[in-house]
Parts: C-alpha cells; structure tokens; sequence
C-alpha cells in the first residue's frame, strides 16, 4: 500500500509518519511526504496511491484547491487544528477529519475504518458503501438486543439501556437498573445498528444514550466531559472525543 503525507510542517508529518511505520493496521510499502500544494498536484498528476492524508492549510494554500487542479481517487483522512471545514472536506472522498493535536489512537481509529471499508467492500461499490457507514439510518435500526445470562437468554429493549462500553475484545450492555451483560458485538459495528437519535458514539470506549446523560462539564473547548444517571463502574471519566464534539453539540441540539 502507498500512502501519500501532504503537511507543511516538520514536525506533524514526522509525528503522522512515524505513526504509520510502527502501525500493523496497514501494511504499508511507501510513504510520500508532500510540502505544499503546488508539489502535491504535481505529484496526483503522475502518482495514484491509495490512502491521503491532508492537512488543509498549508504555505501556498489551502490543500482544498488541489482537488480543482488535478484527480484524486484515493479515499483521504484530513488532519487540520481548525474544525470549520469538516462539512466542506466529505464532498470529496473523506474517511475521516482529525483534529490537531490528534492522539495516537485516534488515528489507528481512522486506519480501522479506512481498513473496514477497503476489506469488506470492492472499488465499484466503495463509495455507496461509506455512505451506508457514515448514515446508520440507511441501514436496519436494531431495537432489540439478545444476551446470555445464566442458563437464560434475555432480549434487551433498546429503552433499557442507558450505555455500550468496550473493554479490550469485549462489549457490555448496561442498562437502567445497573445490571451489565456481555454482547457478542464490536463498539464500531454496533453504532451501525442504533438509532441515532438515542445513540451516539462519545470516543472509542462508550455510546451513550440521550436520556442516560445527566450533566456535560465543559472543562475547555476541547474537553468536555459527560456525567451519567448510571455512572460507569469504572472510575474513568467520561470524555468525548475532540473530533467529536462539535457532532455531539448537534447531537444534543435535534
């Protein structure tokens, strides 16, 4: 797999490429590092690869305008400090939008998806399929939820639950009296199903419902974090992701 890097400053492609060689989400053969977007269009013009990153300014300008001088086909993942241009990058093929400073996880997040859709789906269908990904409403919503517990099988109502949590391979489903069950399911495949007005994914470990939220504490305008009806047994705090909170603002607001 080629990847191509189009970011003006030293230290965040380092930081981005150093990342991507010690990753085993993608087996990568080359990675190109691009400075600008006069170099970056000559370098479409004559290369294809299969996965961009893009910050969006750079020294000569916006990386918006390569697309207006030459044909990107691969899907891109934008990383950029500045939020106001996540509705205008997904007309192009954008797998995911992070937000400097990003952290580790939230880009190995971007690679499983961009993984998930480049497995599962072949290039004629891609572009339908991520826009089922993107909008769960295109797909079946799923209302109920069926666990072991004991020697009985229980189907669980939607209206019961008040959140999904992920501990390393295993998802739970917690519910209003505070019982937990373990799901034969994946955090990033279970958001898929949900109905996304009740449901909402809040970072890598937690979907929370409308109505199991008590509080938002607003410590900064990157950190926020959430206070349940049924607090979590860990002791964590809850946090929502920084390419997230602008989406669970709008959540909240429907």
């Amino acid at each position: 797999m080629k990847i191509a890097i189009i970011e003006d400053e030293h230290l965040a492609s380092s930081y981005l490429k150093s990342i991507l060689e010690q990753q085993d989400v993608l087996s990568i053969a080359a990675i190109s590092v691009l400075k600008s977007v006069k170099e970056a269009v000559v370098f479409f013009s004559e290369n294809k690869v299969d996965l961009a990153f893009m910050d969006i300014h750079l020294g000569d300008g916006k990386s918006l305008e390569i697309f207006e001088k030459t044909t990107i086909t691969c899907p891109v993942i934008f990383i950029t400090a500045y939020d106001s241009y996540a509705i205008s990058v997904f007309k192009h093929f954008t797998i995911d939008y992070l937000l400097k400073p990003f952290e580790e996880d939230e880009l190995l997040e971007a690679l499983q998806k961009f993984k998930k859709i480049k497995d599962s789906f072949n290039n004629n269908s891609t572009l339908q399929s991520l826009v089922a990904i993107e909008n769960p409403e295109s797909s079946k919503i799923q209302r109920h939820f069926l666990v072991n517990h004991g020697y009985k099988m229980i189907s669980i109502n939607e209206s019961e639950i008040t959140y999904f949590s992920a501990t390393g391979k295993h998802l739970f489903i917690h519910i209003i009296s505070g019982n937990s069950y373990l799901y034969n399911n994946t955090l990033t495949d279970i958001i898929n199903s949900l109905d996304p007005f009740n449901f909402f994914k809040v970072n890598r470990k937690y979907i929370v419902t409308r109505n199991s939220i008590k509080e938002v504490v607003k410590h900064s305008n990157q950190k926020i974090e959430l206070i349940l009806t049924v607090p979590p047994a860990e002791s964590d705090a809850i946090f929502i992701s920084k390419k997230e909170i602008n989406n669970f603002k709008n959540w909240l607001d429907q």
